[in-house]
């Protein structure tokens, strides 16, 4: 089985700095013959409180013809208790009745496909004890199949055993959680996004992929992380072992966030960045 895995698309019909990646990397993926497309979140810029930017960016979703499966980023849902936007009934809501389940599961052939809605992780209410619960029974049932897990958030950054990143990883609690269900079942692959760079590695016997942005890279506004600054996708090859392949698409821009951030998340840019731009 072939899935592309892409992410981080943030288009909208409003600030549409990044939209002009989205018609090559179409043309890509229908030349790839893939089974299937993974979309791990940060579909659109602002989601989160607009209607028009998950139902533009779903009208675009519908362009393929491979099917495709999401999972909601902080942009599309919000994100942690206490950030300008968090995960709230009302924001779930405007995900699930636009664009569809914030988690679900894919049989197909001899693999489960499990996507996951990180951003409920790091609140310990009832969603998020919901989704776990469902986790851990769709991971007991799924028999002799293997499993792939998709996120938005990444398990970790620098180190499997760091602790909290803010930001940037899922948190240690639920992390812990996470890795547990791993650990006690056949999860060969755990793809993600959200940090805009690239990397594939492993934990235990799980390949750890975060796959290629398709809207934008980061310059100097943020730390280093791991991996590459790459955009594109990953072509991940599934079959008695995992296989992917982190792929720079032909004729899409490496943006970098810094040059519009005043523009595009103006609460993102750094602080003399927001100073000049007042």
């Amino acid at each position: 089985m072939k899935i592309i895995h892409i992410t981080d698309t943030h288009l909208s019909p409003n600030k549409p700095h990044f939209n002009g990646n989205w018609a090559p990397l179409v043309r890509w993926i229908e030349e790839t013959g893939a089974d299937l497309i993974v979309h791990t979140g940060d579909l659109s810029v602002d989601g989160a409180d607009k209607d028009e930017d998950l139902t533009f960016s779903m009208d675009l979703m519908r362009e393929v013809s491979i099917p495709m499966l999401i999972v909601p980023g902080n942009h599309d849902v919000g994100h942690l208790p206490g950030s300008a936007q968090p995960v709230n009934p009302e924001r779930l809501a405007r995900w699930r009745n636009l664009v569809g389940p914030d988690y679900w599961v894919k049989d197909i052939g001899g693999w489960r496909i499990i996507g996951l809605n990180s951003l409920l992780m790091g609140f310990e209410d009832a969603e998020e004890q919901a989704q776990f619960d469902w986790l851990q029974k769709t991971l007991a049932e799924r028999g002799d199949r293997r499993v792939a897990i998709f996120a938005h958030k990444p398990l970790f950054v620098d180190d499997a055993n760091e602790g909290d990143t803010g930001y940037w990883s899922v948190r240690p609690t639920q992390r812990r959680k996470l890795y547990d269900l791993i650990a006690a079942h056949d999860v060969a692959l755990f793809g993600s996004g959200h940090l805009h760079w690239t990397w594939k590695g492993e934990f235990g016997q799980t390949s750890v992929v975060w796959a290629p942005p398709t809207a934008f890279i980061l310059d100097t506004m943020e730390r280093e992380m791991p991996g590459e600054r790459l955009v594109g996708a990953a072509v991940h090859e599934l079959g008695d072992d995992v296989n992917t392949e982190l792929v720079a698409v032909p004729g899409m821009t490496a943006y970098f966030l810094d040059d519009v951030v005043e523009e595009v998340y103006p609460q993102a840019a750094p602080k003399k960045q927001r100073e000049r731009a007042e």
